[in-house]
């Protein structure tokens, strides 16, 4: 039995002046028309902005890469499925009957909309000030979390912690190409993951380099794509 919007709300923390907007945003497109899909897409900038600001005031030495590094760990679809979790969103969604008998209620990319629409109509109910207390105070204990020493480690090392937070199987690494003479030879790396289809090719004078080439770009993919 679905739950009632309202008796999230209060667990939440939050008063909606129009309580239909709390309602939409917790209604998926399976379920009808007037659905949370355009609330979540102006969620998605808003928190991206307010977490984007936050991890600039926190860090205030810390370099552009480093910080997009930062909020990516932060605003992910793993990452905000998480947060739904814990507050039980999945047994207050609106869902069609196919995405109920599919378990949709426990789907991530279901859940982290919901997270994103709430934000857009927060937004839209009260207005930006409220919209990013309510979100530093469900980031809290993230933001808490997060250290530069986390960040200063290898790419290679900071792909493969990337996964493993997000619970999905660890880079693969092939190489593609090894030439020249003995002492000066060129390796060319292919790295993959789960979260991409497309491949990123590394190079460098040894195997490790090359390997440490391709989780670079491969961060920097992962960063556009949470952009």
């Amino acid at each position: 039995m679905i739950k009632k919007p309202e008796e999230l709300c209060k667990k939440l923390g939050l008063t909606f002046n129009n309580p239909q907007l709390f309602t939409s945003a917790l209604t998926h497109r399976s379920a009808s028309s007037n659905n949370n899909e355009r609330l979540e897409f102006l969620g998605d900038s808003i928190l991206g902005f307010v977490i984007a600001q936050k991890i600039f005031e926190l860090f205030p030495s810390a370099a552009e890469g480093v910080l997009s590094r930062l909020r990516a760990s932060l605003v992910n679809q793993g990452s905000l499925a998480e947060l739904a979790r814990n507050n039980q969103m999945g047994d207050y969604l609106l869902l069609g009957s196919g995405e109920l008998k599919s378990g949709g209620f426990r789907r991530d990319s279901i859940l982290s909309d919901a997270v994103e629409a709430i934000i857009g109509a927060l937004y839209n109910d009260q207005g930006m000030e409220v919209c990013q207390d309510w979100i530093l105070q469900l980031f809290a204990k993230k933001l808490e979390s997060l250290s530069l020493d986390n960040w200063q480690k290898d790419p290679k090392t900071q792909l493969q912690e990337l996964m493993q937070s997000r619970k999905m199987e660890l880079p693969v690494y092939k190489v593609l190409t090894m030439s020249g003479l003995a002492h000066e030879q060129t390796f060319k790396v292919k790295c993959s993951t789960p979260l991409v289809a497309e491949a990123c090719i590394g190079s460098g004078n040894s195997r490790k380099k090359a390997e440490q080439s391709a989780a670079e770009l491969m961060l920097e993919l992962l960063d556009k794509d949470s952009k």
